[in-house]
Order: C-alpha cells, then structure tokens, then sequence
C-alpha cells in the first residue's frame, strides 16, 4: 500500500480471536510492523465477550458459513464507524488476503457497513492477486512473522484440541 501512495492507519479490532495470549500475540507483531513502517494503529480493544454475545446461536456454524458473515458484520461495522469518525474516505480489511475466508463474505459486509457510513467507501480489492499474495508470503518470512493457521475464533478450532481446522482453503 505504501509503495502505491495509500497513507494507511490500522485499526486493530479482533474480538474474535481466542484465547487472549493468541489476540495479544496477533496484535503485538502488528503493532511492531506498523512501527517499523512509521504507520499508526489504533488498538479496538479486546471484548470477546461481546463478540461472544453476538455469536449466540451460531456457535456450531462451519467455517465460512453464517457465524464468518456475522463476525464480518460485526468488525467491518466498527471499522465503518471509526472511519467516519476519523474523517477517512475509505477502508478495507486484511481479511481480504486470507486464503482461508470466503471473499463474497468479506465484500458483502464491507458495503454493509460501508452503507452505515455513507461518507466512506469500502474497497473491496483481491489481496490475494495480482502478485499480492505472494508479496505476503514474502513479507512473512522477511520478517519472521508468526503464521497462524486459523482464524482465532475458538469455533473454528477442533474440539478436541487448540490445532486449527484441517479444512483446505477455498
């Protein structure tokens, strides 16, 4: 994004990500790259519960299916707000690049919340193309980045264990 003229900040709000020391180590080496960078990141704070409460009901969905649409609801909606609030134009998410979400999922509550703020755009760009997601996996190792392998919701995790999904991305 730098090397093509966006001036980004990141909001770094992931209710969903279980347990906490998982949601810190996430947020950490975020926060040390967007330092590294000179970018300035705004912490959402932690408030799984919340999350939880939204999730009610859902906890049995499959990866990708109703409960995904929902979390992405739910994030895509405070970060609509908090562009507004900021006076930013657009926003989009690194959901986007993940190999392991449902892109249609993705955009519909980009726009969704994107509709709640009529003032900002969502972008809705594949950062996965385009060279993008191999500029990633570069960008990983480089810098020695922690790759998890799930999404941090404990719904996706197996039941008997902390080891992520064996489902293959889509």
């Amino acid at each position: 994004m730098l090397q093509n003229g966006w001036e980004p900040t990141l909001f770094y709000f992931n209710p969903n990500i279980f347990p906490e020391a998982e949601y810190l180590i996430r947020k950490n080496e975020c926060t040390k790259y967007a330092q590294k960078l000179g970018i300035e990141i705004i912490d959402g704070d932690y408030d799984h519960r919340a999350w939880l409460e939204e999730m009610k009901g859902m906890e049995g969905e499959p990866e990708r299916g109703a409960r995904c649409l929902v979390c992405f609801k739910m994030r895509m909606n405070a970060t609509a707000r908090l562009a507004h609030e900021r006076g930013f134009r657009t926003f989009t998410t690194t959901l986007a690049s993940s190999r392991w979400k449902n892109l249609d999922q993705i955009n519909l509550a980009g726009h969704a919340a994107a509709e709640i703020c009529p003032d900002v755009d969502f972008c809705d760009r594949n950062w996965r193309k385009g060279g993008l997601q191999e500029r990633r996996n570069s960008l990983l190792k480089e810098n020695g980045f922690y790759n998890q392998l799930y999404c941090g919701c404990e719904f996706s995790m197996r039941k008997d264990d902390t080891n992520p999904p064996t489902k293959q991305p889509l």
